[in-house]
Protein backbone atom coordinates (compact mmCIF):
# COMPACT_ATOMS: atom_id res chain seq x y z
CA UNK A 1 0.00 0.00 0.00
CA UNK A 2 1.39 3.37 -1.01
CA UNK A 3 1.79 6.01 1.67
CA UNK A 4 0.06 9.07 0.18
CA UNK A 5 0.42 11.28 3.22
CA UNK A 6 2.51 14.43 2.64
CA UNK A 7 4.45 16.46 5.11
CA UNK A 8 2.67 19.66 6.14
CA UNK A 9 4.40 22.85 4.87
CA UNK A 10 4.79 25.75 7.30
CA UNK A 11 2.17 28.48 6.77
CA UNK A 12 3.46 31.18 4.43
CA UNK A 13 3.53 34.80 5.61
CA UNK A 14 1.09 36.30 3.17
CA UNK A 15 1.20 39.83 4.64
CA UNK A 16 2.00 42.32 1.92
CA UNK A 17 4.71 44.82 2.81
CA UNK A 18 5.69 48.29 1.74
CA UNK A 19 8.65 50.54 2.52
CA UNK A 20 9.70 54.17 2.69
CA UNK A 21 10.48 54.36 -1.03
CA UNK A 22 6.98 53.28 -2.01
CA UNK A 23 5.26 55.37 0.65
CA UNK A 24 6.92 58.58 -0.61
CA UNK A 25 5.84 57.76 -4.16
CA UNK A 26 2.31 56.77 -3.13
CA UNK A 27 1.92 59.96 -1.08
CA UNK A 28 3.00 62.12 -4.02
CA UNK A 29 0.65 60.36 -6.42
CA UNK A 30 -2.25 60.51 -3.98
CA UNK A 31 -1.88 64.29 -3.94
CA UNK A 32 -1.70 64.73 -7.69
CA UNK A 33 2.03 65.41 -7.88
CA UNK A 34 3.09 63.73 -11.10
CA UNK A 35 6.45 65.38 -11.89
CA UNK A 36 9.72 65.46 -9.96
CA UNK A 37 12.63 67.71 -10.91
CA UNK A 38 16.01 66.75 -9.49
CA UNK A 39 19.48 65.24 -9.68
CA UNK A 40 20.00 61.55 -8.79
CA UNK A 41 22.55 60.38 -6.25
CA UNK A 42 23.01 58.97 -2.75
CA UNK A 43 20.61 58.34 -1.00
CA UNK A 44 17.78 59.14 -3.47
CA UNK A 45 18.92 57.36 -6.65
CA UNK A 46 16.48 54.47 -6.32
CA UNK A 47 13.66 56.77 -5.27
CA UNK A 48 13.91 58.48 -8.66
CA UNK A 49 14.06 55.16 -10.50
CA UNK A 50 11.07 53.76 -8.64
CA UNK A 51 9.07 56.97 -9.05
CA UNK A 52 9.54 56.77 -12.81
CA UNK A 53 8.50 53.11 -12.77
CA UNK A 54 5.35 54.14 -10.87
CA UNK A 55 4.34 56.61 -13.58
CA UNK A 56 5.73 59.85 -12.15
CA UNK A 57 7.67 61.91 -14.66
CA UNK A 58 11.22 62.33 -13.31
CA UNK A 59 13.19 65.11 -15.03
CA UNK A 60 16.88 64.75 -14.26
CA UNK A 61 19.05 67.88 -14.39
CA UNK A 62 22.78 68.57 -14.40
CA UNK A 63 22.68 70.83 -11.32
CA UNK A 64 20.29 70.98 -8.38
CA UNK A 65 19.82 74.74 -8.46
CA UNK A 66 18.40 74.50 -11.96
CA UNK A 67 16.14 71.61 -10.95
CA UNK A 68 14.95 73.70 -8.01
CA UNK A 69 14.21 76.67 -10.24
CA UNK A 70 12.20 74.36 -12.49
CA UNK A 71 10.18 73.11 -9.52
CA UNK A 72 9.57 76.67 -8.33
CA UNK A 73 8.21 77.95 -11.63
CA UNK A 74 6.16 74.77 -12.02
CA UNK A 75 4.49 75.79 -8.77
CA UNK A 76 3.79 79.27 -10.12
CA UNK A 77 2.28 77.92 -13.33
CA UNK A 78 0.13 75.18 -11.77
CA UNK A 79 -0.67 76.43 -8.23
CA UNK A 80 0.50 73.00 -7.02
CA UNK A 81 3.85 72.72 -5.23
CA UNK A 82 6.64 71.86 -7.62
CA UNK A 83 8.88 69.14 -6.21
CA UNK A 84 12.68 69.13 -6.37
CA UNK A 85 14.57 66.02 -5.24
CA UNK A 86 18.24 66.28 -4.26
CA UNK A 87 20.97 64.34 -2.59
CA UNK A 88 22.32 65.30 0.81
CA UNK A 89 24.55 68.19 1.92
CA UNK A 90 26.10 69.79 -1.22
CA UNK A 91 23.13 68.81 -3.38
CA UNK A 92 20.76 70.08 -0.72
CA UNK A 93 22.65 73.38 -0.55
CA UNK A 94 22.47 73.76 -4.34
CA UNK A 95 18.71 73.25 -4.21
CA UNK A 96 18.37 75.57 -1.23
CA UNK A 97 19.19 78.64 -3.34
CA UNK A 98 16.18 77.89 -5.52
CA UNK A 99 14.04 77.20 -2.45
CA UNK A 100 14.92 80.56 -0.92
CA UNK A 101 14.21 82.28 -4.23
CA UNK A 102 10.85 80.50 -4.47
CA UNK A 103 9.92 81.71 -0.98
CA UNK A 104 10.92 85.28 -1.78
CA UNK A 105 8.85 85.17 -4.98
CA UNK A 106 5.89 83.37 -3.37
CA UNK A 107 6.15 80.28 -5.59
CA UNK A 108 4.91 77.02 -4.00
CA UNK A 109 7.75 74.51 -3.98
CA UNK A 110 8.89 71.52 -1.93
CA UNK A 111 12.58 70.66 -1.72
CA UNK A 112 12.93 66.99 -0.73
CA UNK A 113 16.47 66.01 0.18
CA UNK A 114 18.01 62.83 1.42
CA UNK A 115 20.19 63.30 4.48
CA UNK A 116 22.67 61.56 6.75
CA UNK A 117 21.57 59.62 9.83
CA UNK A 118 20.46 61.68 12.79
CA UNK A 119 22.45 59.84 15.45
CA UNK A 120 25.68 60.50 13.56
CA UNK A 121 24.83 64.08 12.59
CA UNK A 122 23.84 65.01 16.13
CA UNK A 123 27.09 63.68 17.54
CA UNK A 124 29.04 65.20 14.65
CA UNK A 125 30.81 61.92 13.97
CA UNK A 126 31.61 62.63 10.34
CA UNK A 127 29.02 60.78 8.26
CA UNK A 128 29.03 60.85 4.45
CA UNK A 129 27.84 64.36 3.50
CA UNK A 130 27.00 65.05 7.13
CA UNK A 131 24.94 68.20 7.69
CA UNK A 132 22.06 69.35 9.87
CA UNK A 133 20.02 70.23 6.81
CA UNK A 134 16.80 70.98 8.65
CA UNK A 135 18.42 73.67 10.78
CA UNK A 136 20.03 75.29 7.75
CA UNK A 137 16.81 75.30 5.72
CA UNK A 138 14.50 76.74 8.37
CA UNK A 139 15.42 80.44 8.04
CA UNK A 140 15.12 80.35 4.25
CA UNK A 141 11.66 78.89 3.66
CA UNK A 142 8.09 78.94 4.94
CA UNK A 143 8.38 75.65 6.83
CA UNK A 144 10.76 72.73 7.27
CA UNK A 145 9.98 69.18 8.38
CA UNK A 146 11.92 65.95 8.96
CA UNK A 147 10.43 62.44 8.76
CA UNK A 148 12.12 59.69 10.79
CA UNK A 149 9.55 56.88 10.57
CA UNK A 150 7.95 55.39 7.47
CA UNK A 151 4.53 55.65 9.04
CA UNK A 152 4.90 59.44 9.18
CA UNK A 153 5.73 59.95 5.49
CA UNK A 154 2.09 60.62 4.60
CA UNK A 155 1.70 63.25 7.32
CA UNK A 156 5.06 64.82 6.51
CA UNK A 157 4.25 65.30 2.84
CA UNK A 158 0.73 66.52 3.65
CA UNK A 159 2.13 69.19 5.96
CA UNK A 160 4.64 70.23 3.31
CA UNK A 161 1.96 70.57 0.62
CA UNK A 162 -0.37 72.58 2.84
CA UNK A 163 2.42 74.89 4.00
CA UNK A 164 3.62 75.50 0.43
CA UNK A 165 0.27 76.60 -1.04
CA UNK A 166 -1.76 78.00 1.87
CA UNK A 167 -1.78 81.72 2.59
CA UNK A 168 1.10 83.38 0.81
CA UNK A 169 2.72 80.53 -1.16
CA UNK A 170 6.37 79.71 -0.73
CA UNK A 171 9.07 77.09 -0.33
CA UNK A 172 9.02 74.16 2.08
CA UNK A 173 11.84 71.79 2.99
CA UNK A 174 11.24 68.08 3.66
CA UNK A 175 14.18 66.14 5.11
CA UNK A 176 14.26 62.36 4.50
CA UNK A 177 17.21 60.56 6.15
CA UNK A 178 18.65 57.66 4.17
CA UNK A 179 17.49 54.96 6.61
CA UNK A 180 13.89 56.01 6.14
CA UNK A 181 13.63 54.64 2.61
CA UNK A 182 14.35 51.04 3.58
CA UNK A 183 12.03 50.96 6.59
CA UNK A 184 9.37 48.28 6.11
CA UNK A 185 5.79 48.12 7.35
CA UNK A 186 2.61 46.33 6.34
CA UNK A 187 1.09 47.59 3.13
CA UNK A 188 -2.30 47.99 4.82
CA UNK A 189 -0.86 50.15 7.59
CA UNK A 190 1.17 52.07 5.04
CA UNK A 191 -1.91 52.84 2.95
CA UNK A 192 -3.78 53.99 6.06
CA UNK A 193 -0.91 56.33 6.95
CA UNK A 194 -1.17 58.31 3.70
CA UNK A 195 -3.00 61.64 3.70
CA UNK A 196 -4.81 63.28 0.81
CA UNK A 197 -4.69 67.00 1.51
CA UNK A 198 -8.18 68.49 1.47
CA UNK A 199 -8.57 72.14 0.41
CA UNK A 200 -4.89 73.01 0.95
CA UNK A 201 -5.33 76.67 -0.05
CA UNK A 202 -8.76 77.69 1.26
CA UNK A 203 -10.23 81.01 0.14
CA UNK A 204 -9.57 83.89 2.52
CA UNK A 205 -12.52 86.24 2.18
CA UNK A 206 -11.79 89.95 2.75
CA UNK A 207 -13.68 91.88 5.38
CA UNK A 208 -16.68 93.78 3.91
CA UNK A 209 -15.58 97.02 5.59
CA UNK A 210 -12.12 96.80 4.01
CA UNK A 211 -13.71 96.35 0.58
CA UNK A 212 -15.95 99.38 1.06
CA UNK A 213 -13.04 101.48 2.30
CA UNK A 214 -10.94 100.52 -0.74
CA UNK A 215 -13.74 101.42 -3.15
CA UNK A 216 -14.33 104.74 -1.41
CA UNK A 217 -10.64 105.65 -1.71
CA UNK A 218 -10.55 104.59 -5.37
CA UNK A 219 -13.71 106.52 -6.19
CA UNK A 220 -12.25 109.69 -4.65
CA UNK A 221 -9.18 109.60 -6.90
CA UNK A 222 -8.46 112.27 -9.48
CA UNK A 223 -5.51 110.34 -10.95
CA UNK A 224 -5.98 106.66 -10.08
CA UNK A 225 -3.60 103.86 -11.04
CA UNK A 226 -3.82 100.06 -10.72
CA UNK A 227 -0.60 98.06 -10.41
CA UNK A 228 -0.80 94.33 -11.17
CA UNK A 229 1.86 92.10 -9.63
CA UNK A 230 2.82 88.48 -10.18
CA UNK A 231 0.56 87.55 -7.27
CA UNK A 232 -2.34 88.57 -9.50
CA UNK A 233 -0.99 86.31 -12.25
CA UNK A 234 -0.52 83.41 -9.82
CA UNK A 235 -4.13 83.71 -8.62
CA UNK A 236 -5.49 82.64 -12.03
CA UNK A 237 -8.47 84.95 -11.50
CA UNK A 238 -7.84 86.35 -14.97
CA UNK A 239 -11.43 87.09 -16.05
CA UNK A 240 -12.35 88.89 -12.83
CA UNK A 241 -9.13 90.93 -12.79
CA UNK A 242 -9.76 92.02 -16.36
CA UNK A 243 -13.38 92.86 -15.50
CA UNK A 244 -12.27 94.94 -12.50
CA UNK A 245 -9.73 96.92 -14.51
CA UNK A 246 -12.11 97.55 -17.40
CA UNK A 247 -15.08 98.38 -15.19
CA UNK A 248 -12.99 100.89 -13.25
CA UNK A 249 -11.60 102.50 -16.40
CA UNK A 250 -8.38 103.12 -14.46
CA UNK A 251 -4.96 103.01 -16.21
CA UNK A 252 -3.02 99.91 -15.14
CA UNK A 253 0.67 99.15 -14.87
CA UNK A 254 1.69 95.48 -15.03
CA UNK A 255 4.81 94.33 -13.26
CA UNK A 256 6.91 92.10 -15.50
CA UNK A 257 5.41 88.70 -14.60
CA UNK A 258 1.90 90.17 -14.59
CA UNK A 259 2.24 91.26 -18.21
CA UNK A 260 -0.47 89.65 -20.30
CA UNK A 261 -3.15 89.54 -17.62
CA UNK A 262 -4.54 92.17 -19.90
CA UNK A 263 -2.71 92.59 -23.21
CA UNK A 264 0.07 95.16 -23.19
CA UNK A 265 -1.69 96.80 -26.14
CA UNK A 266 -4.89 97.27 -24.09
CA UNK A 267 -6.02 100.93 -24.22
CA UNK A 268 -5.75 101.25 -20.41
CA UNK A 269 -2.22 99.83 -20.22
CA UNK A 270 0.21 102.43 -18.91
CA UNK A 271 3.36 100.33 -19.26
CA UNK A 272 4.87 102.72 -21.79
CA UNK A 273 4.11 105.65 -19.48
CA UNK A 274 5.45 104.08 -16.28
CA UNK A 275 7.44 107.07 -15.04
CA UNK A 276 4.52 109.43 -15.61
CA UNK A 277 1.87 107.37 -13.83
CA UNK A 278 4.06 106.56 -10.83
CA UNK A 279 4.97 110.21 -10.42
CA UNK A 280 1.55 111.75 -10.97
CA UNK A 281 -1.01 109.26 -9.60
CA UNK A 282 -2.83 110.25 -6.41
CA UNK A 283 -4.41 106.86 -5.58
CA UNK A 284 -2.64 103.59 -6.34
CA UNK A 285 -4.32 100.18 -6.05
CA UNK A 286 -1.85 97.31 -5.74
CA UNK A 287 -3.20 93.89 -6.71
CA UNK A 288 -0.75 91.15 -5.80
CA UNK A 289 2.18 93.58 -6.01
CA UNK A 290 4.57 94.60 -3.23
CA UNK A 291 6.11 98.00 -2.62
CA UNK A 292 9.64 96.60 -2.64
CA UNK A 293 12.72 97.80 -4.52
CA UNK A 294 11.08 97.07 -7.87
CA UNK A 295 8.62 99.87 -7.10
CA UNK A 296 11.17 102.08 -5.32
CA UNK A 297 9.52 101.16 -1.99
CA UNK A 298 6.56 103.40 -2.81
CA UNK A 299 8.47 106.62 -2.16
CA UNK A 300 11.28 108.83 -3.33
CA UNK A 301 12.01 110.47 -6.67
CA UNK A 302 10.19 107.85 -8.78
CA UNK A 303 6.93 108.62 -7.00
CA UNK A 304 7.15 112.41 -7.26
CA UNK A 305 6.18 115.03 -4.69
CA UNK A 306 2.41 114.75 -4.82
CA UNK A 307 0.74 113.00 -1.85
CA UNK A 308 -0.57 109.52 -2.58
CA UNK A 309 -2.96 107.06 -1.05
CA UNK A 310 -2.38 103.35 -1.44
CA UNK A 311 -4.90 100.54 -1.62
CA UNK A 312 -3.24 97.15 -1.24
CA UNK A 313 -4.75 93.74 -1.94
CA UNK A 314 -2.64 90.93 -0.50
CA UNK A 315 -3.14 87.65 1.31
CA UNK A 316 -0.42 88.49 3.84
CA UNK A 317 -1.48 91.02 6.52
CA UNK A 318 2.13 91.75 7.46
CA UNK A 319 2.76 93.10 3.97
CA UNK A 320 0.65 96.16 4.74
CA UNK A 321 2.54 99.32 5.76
CA UNK A 322 5.84 97.62 4.90
CA UNK A 323 7.26 100.82 3.41
CA UNK A 324 4.53 103.44 3.36
CA UNK A 325 1.14 103.85 4.98
CA UNK A 326 -1.59 101.80 3.31
CA UNK A 327 -4.81 103.79 3.45
CA UNK A 328 -7.02 100.87 2.48
CA UNK A 329 -5.63 97.38 3.19
CA UNK A 330 -7.68 94.50 1.77
CA UNK A 331 -6.50 91.17 3.16
CA UNK A 332 -7.50 87.96 1.43
CA UNK A 333 -6.76 85.80 -1.56
CA UNK A 334 -6.67 87.74 -4.83
CA UNK A 335 -9.61 85.94 -6.39
CA UNK A 336 -11.94 86.54 -3.45
CA UNK A 337 -10.84 90.15 -3.05
CA UNK A 338 -11.31 91.01 -6.72
CA UNK A 339 -14.73 89.32 -6.74
CA UNK A 340 -15.78 91.33 -3.69
CA UNK A 341 -14.56 94.58 -5.23
CA UNK A 342 -16.44 93.89 -8.45
CA UNK A 343 -19.65 93.23 -6.56
CA UNK A 344 -19.16 96.37 -4.47
CA UNK A 345 -18.68 98.57 -7.54
CA UNK A 346 -22.26 98.01 -8.64
CA UNK A 347 -23.60 98.87 -12.07
CA UNK A 348 -22.80 102.58 -12.28
CA UNK A 349 -19.15 102.95 -11.32
CA UNK A 350 -17.94 106.43 -12.37
CA UNK A 351 -15.18 106.64 -14.95
CA UNK A 352 -11.91 108.26 -13.84
CA UNK A 353 -11.41 111.92 -14.83
CA UNK A 354 -11.04 112.20 -18.60
CA UNK A 355 -8.06 114.58 -18.40
CA UNK A 356 -6.06 111.97 -16.45
CA UNK A 357 -6.89 109.14 -18.83
CA UNK A 358 -6.12 111.36 -21.80
CA UNK A 359 -2.77 112.50 -20.42
CA UNK A 360 -1.67 108.91 -19.74
CA UNK A 361 -2.72 107.88 -23.24
CA UNK A 362 -0.82 110.77 -24.81
CA UNK A 363 2.36 109.99 -22.90
CA UNK A 364 2.12 106.31 -23.77
CA UNK A 365 1.70 107.04 -27.48
CA UNK A 366 4.53 109.57 -27.41
CA UNK A 367 6.95 107.07 -25.84
CA UNK A 368 5.90 104.27 -28.17
CA UNK A 369 6.46 106.52 -31.18
CA UNK A 370 9.94 107.48 -29.92
CA UNK A 371 10.92 103.85 -29.48
CA UNK A 372 9.54 102.50 -32.76
CA UNK A 373 12.42 103.51 -35.11
CA UNK A 374 14.99 101.97 -32.77
CA UNK A 375 13.22 98.61 -32.95
CA UNK A 376 13.29 98.51 -36.73
CA UNK A 377 17.04 98.77 -37.39
CA UNK A 378 18.92 95.89 -39.03
CA UNK A 379 22.43 96.65 -37.80
CA UNK A 380 25.27 94.13 -37.81
CA UNK A 381 26.40 93.50 -35.15
CA UNK A 382 23.03 94.02 -33.56
CA UNK A 383 22.15 96.43 -30.82
CA UNK A 384 19.64 95.43 -28.15
CA UNK A 385 16.72 97.32 -29.62
CA UNK A 386 17.12 95.86 -33.12
CA UNK A 387 17.35 92.32 -31.74
CA UNK A 388 14.43 92.80 -29.36
CA UNK A 389 12.37 94.40 -32.13
CA UNK A 390 12.66 91.16 -34.09
CA UNK A 391 11.65 89.07 -31.08
CA UNK A 392 8.79 91.44 -30.29
CA UNK A 393 7.21 90.66 -33.65
CA UNK A 394 7.61 86.92 -33.12
CA UNK A 395 5.90 87.01 -29.71
CA UNK A 396 3.04 89.05 -31.16
CA UNK A 397 2.56 86.41 -33.86
CA UNK A 398 2.83 83.57 -31.33
CA UNK A 399 0.99 84.81 -28.21
CA UNK A 400 0.72 81.31 -26.73
CA UNK A 401 4.49 80.88 -26.55
CA UNK A 402 6.12 81.31 -23.15
CA UNK A 403 8.88 83.89 -22.83
CA UNK A 404 11.64 83.27 -20.28
CA UNK A 405 13.92 86.25 -19.79
CA UNK A 406 17.02 87.02 -17.73
CA UNK A 407 20.16 89.09 -17.89
CA UNK A 408 21.09 92.72 -17.22
CA UNK A 409 20.43 94.80 -20.34
CA UNK A 410 18.73 91.79 -21.94
CA UNK A 411 16.21 91.63 -19.11
CA UNK A 412 15.70 95.32 -18.47
CA UNK A 413 15.13 96.29 -22.09
CA UNK A 414 13.02 93.24 -22.96
CA UNK A 415 10.58 94.06 -20.16
CA UNK A 416 9.66 97.27 -21.90
CA UNK A 417 10.02 96.23 -25.54
CA UNK A 418 8.34 92.82 -25.80
CA UNK A 419 4.57 93.03 -25.40
CA UNK A 420 2.66 90.12 -23.87
CA UNK A 421 -0.87 89.11 -24.75
CA UNK A 422 -1.84 86.27 -22.41
CA UNK A 423 -1.33 85.68 -18.67
CA UNK A 424 1.58 83.69 -17.28
CA UNK A 425 3.44 83.77 -20.59
CA UNK A 426 6.32 85.88 -19.26
CA UNK A 427 8.64 84.31 -16.67
CA UNK A 428 11.66 86.18 -15.37
CA UNK A 429 13.97 86.76 -12.43
CA UNK A 430 11.33 88.19 -10.10
CA UNK A 431 11.86 89.78 -6.72
CA UNK A 432 15.52 88.99 -6.09
CA UNK A 433 16.58 89.72 -9.66
CA UNK A 434 18.77 86.61 -9.59
CA UNK A 435 20.82 85.22 -12.46
CA UNK A 436 20.50 81.57 -13.43
CA UNK A 437 16.76 80.92 -13.57
CA UNK A 438 16.72 80.66 -17.37
CA UNK A 439 17.12 77.01 -18.30
CA UNK A 440 15.27 75.69 -15.25
CA UNK A 441 12.29 77.95 -15.94
CA UNK A 442 12.37 77.10 -19.65
CA UNK A 443 12.41 73.35 -19.05
CA UNK A 444 9.58 73.43 -16.52
CA UNK A 445 7.49 75.75 -18.69
CA UNK A 446 7.76 73.29 -21.57
CA UNK A 447 7.04 70.30 -19.31
CA UNK A 448 4.10 71.81 -17.44
CA UNK A 449 2.34 73.60 -20.30
CA UNK A 450 3.35 71.73 -23.44
CA UNK A 451 3.76 75.10 -25.16
CA UNK A 452 6.81 76.31 -27.09
CA UNK A 453 9.29 78.29 -25.02
CA UNK A 454 11.48 81.21 -26.09
CA UNK A 455 14.28 81.84 -23.57
CA UNK A 456 15.99 85.19 -24.12
CA UNK A 457 19.25 85.21 -22.16
CA UNK A 458 22.13 87.53 -21.56
CA UNK A 459 25.43 85.73 -22.11
CA UNK A 460 26.34 86.18 -18.46
CA UNK A 461 22.98 84.92 -17.22
CA UNK A 462 23.14 81.89 -19.50
CA UNK A 463 26.42 80.84 -17.93
CA UNK A 464 24.70 80.01 -14.65
CA UNK A 465 22.54 77.26 -16.13
CA UNK A 466 23.89 76.72 -19.65
CA UNK A 467 24.77 73.05 -19.23
CA UNK A 468 21.05 72.33 -19.03
CA UNK A 469 20.89 72.62 -22.83
CA UNK A 470 21.85 68.95 -22.67
CA UNK A 471 18.74 68.36 -20.54
CA UNK A 472 16.64 70.21 -23.12
CA UNK A 473 18.03 67.96 -25.86
CA UNK A 474 17.74 64.79 -23.78
CA UNK A 475 14.01 65.34 -23.28
CA UNK A 476 13.59 66.82 -26.79
CA UNK A 477 11.78 69.89 -25.46
CA UNK A 478 10.39 72.67 -27.70
CA UNK A 479 12.75 75.30 -26.30
CA UNK A 480 14.48 77.97 -28.37
CA UNK A 481 17.28 79.71 -26.46
CA UNK A 482 18.48 83.08 -27.74
CA UNK A 483 21.72 84.33 -26.19
CA UNK A 484 22.43 88.03 -26.52
CA UNK A 485 26.20 87.71 -26.79
CA UNK A 486 28.05 90.96 -26.19
CA UNK A 487 31.25 89.32 -24.93
CA UNK A 488 30.79 90.05 -21.26
CA UNK A 489 28.88 91.08 -18.17
CA UNK A 490 26.87 94.26 -18.82
CA UNK A 491 29.20 95.09 -21.74
CA UNK A 492 32.32 93.32 -22.97
CA UNK A 493 34.32 96.52 -23.41
CA UNK A 494 36.17 96.84 -20.07
CA UNK A 495 39.97 96.67 -20.05
CA UNK A 496 42.42 95.64 -17.37
CA UNK A 497 43.69 98.98 -15.99
CA UNK A 498 47.06 97.46 -15.05
CA UNK A 499 47.83 96.50 -18.64
CA UNK A 500 48.34 92.89 -17.50
CA UNK A 501 47.43 89.82 -19.51
CA UNK A 502 44.28 89.03 -17.53
CA UNK A 503 41.13 90.41 -19.09
CA UNK A 504 38.86 92.70 -17.06
CA UNK A 505 36.54 90.91 -14.59
CA UNK A 506 33.48 91.61 -16.73
CA UNK A 507 34.93 90.37 -20.05
CA UNK A 508 34.35 86.92 -21.59
CA UNK A 509 36.05 85.14 -24.51
CA UNK A 510 35.56 87.32 -27.58
CA UNK A 511 33.46 85.85 -30.34
CA UNK A 512 32.18 82.90 -28.30
CA UNK A 513 29.94 80.50 -30.24
CA UNK A 514 27.35 79.29 -27.75
CA UNK A 515 25.40 77.71 -30.61
CA UNK A 516 28.05 75.00 -30.80
CA UNK A 517 27.04 73.82 -27.34
CA UNK A 518 23.56 72.93 -28.54
CA UNK A 519 24.92 71.18 -31.62
CA UNK A 520 27.15 69.07 -29.38
CA UNK A 521 24.05 67.49 -27.82
CA UNK A 522 22.11 66.98 -31.05
CA UNK A 523 20.12 70.20 -31.06
CA UNK A 524 20.12 72.98 -33.64
CA UNK A 525 22.69 75.77 -33.34
CA UNK A 526 22.52 79.05 -35.27
CA UNK A 527 24.79 82.10 -35.33
CA UNK A 528 22.79 85.27 -36.06
CA UNK A 529 24.42 88.65 -36.77
CA UNK A 530 21.41 90.75 -37.86
CA UNK A 531 17.81 91.14 -36.64
CA UNK A 532 16.59 89.61 -39.91
CA UNK A 533 18.76 86.52 -39.39
CA UNK A 534 17.60 86.32 -35.79
CA UNK A 535 13.94 86.49 -36.75
CA UNK A 536 14.29 83.78 -39.38
CA UNK A 537 16.14 81.48 -36.99
CA UNK A 538 13.64 81.88 -34.14
CA UNK A 539 10.67 81.32 -36.43
CA UNK A 540 12.28 78.17 -37.79
CA UNK A 541 12.93 76.92 -34.28
CA UNK A 542 9.39 77.63 -33.09
CA UNK A 543 7.94 75.97 -36.19
CA UNK A 544 10.05 72.84 -35.80
CA UNK A 545 9.78 72.44 -32.03
CA UNK A 546 13.37 71.19 -31.99
CA UNK A 547 15.78 72.23 -29.22
CA UNK A 548 17.57 75.25 -30.67
CA UNK A 549 20.18 77.73 -29.47
CA UNK A 550 20.78 80.98 -31.36
CA UNK A 551 23.96 82.92 -30.70
CA UNK A 552 22.78 86.50 -31.30
CA UNK A 553 25.86 88.65 -31.79
CA UNK A 554 25.36 91.99 -30.01
CA UNK A 555 27.66 95.00 -30.32
CA UNK A 556 29.74 94.97 -27.08
CA UNK A 557 29.35 98.75 -26.83
CA UNK A 558 25.55 98.48 -26.87
CA UNK A 559 23.60 98.77 -23.63
CA UNK A 560 24.42 100.38 -20.32
CA UNK A 561 26.84 99.26 -17.63
CA UNK A 562 24.21 97.64 -15.40
CA UNK A 563 21.02 97.87 -17.37
CA UNK A 564 18.57 100.10 -15.55
CA UNK A 565 19.79 99.28 -12.06
CA UNK A 566 23.32 100.63 -12.29
CA UNK A 567 22.59 102.86 -9.31
CA UNK A 568 22.59 99.73 -7.13
CA UNK A 569 26.32 99.26 -7.77
CA UNK A 570 28.13 101.31 -5.06
CA UNK A 571 30.70 103.75 -6.44
CA UNK A 572 34.00 104.70 -4.84
CA UNK A 573 34.25 108.38 -3.92
CA UNK A 574 38.04 108.24 -3.75
CA UNK A 575 40.11 109.55 -6.62
CA UNK A 576 43.17 107.66 -7.76
CA UNK A 577 46.41 109.42 -6.90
Amino acid sequence: MLNTATKAEPAADTQELTDGFHLVIDALKLNGINTIYGVPGIPVTDLGRMAQAAGIRVISFRHEQNAGNAAAIAGFLTKKPGVCLTVSAPGFLNGLTALANATTNCFPMILISGSSEREIVDLQQGDYEEMDQLAIAKPLCKAAFRVLHAGDIGIGLARAIRAAVSGRPGGVYLDLPGKLFAQVMSADDGAKSLVKVIDPAPAQIPGPSSVRRALDVLKSAKRPLIILGKGAAYAQADDDIRALVEKSGVPFLPMSMAKGLLPDLHPQCAGAARSTVLRDADVVMLIGARLNWLLSHGKGKAWGDRPKKFIQIDIEPKEMDSNVEIAAPVVGDIGSCVTALLEGMGANWPAPPADWVSSVKSKREENIAKLAPRLMNNKSPMDYHGALGALRTIVKERPDAILVNEGANTLDLARGVIDMYKPRRRLDVGTWGVMGIGMGFAIAAAIETGKPVLAVEGDSAFGFSGMEVETICRYNLPVCVVIFNNDGIYRGTDVNPTGGSDVAPTVFVKGSRYDKMMEAFGGVGVNATTPDELKRAVNAAMDSGRPTLINAVIDPASGSESGRIGNLNPQSVLKKK
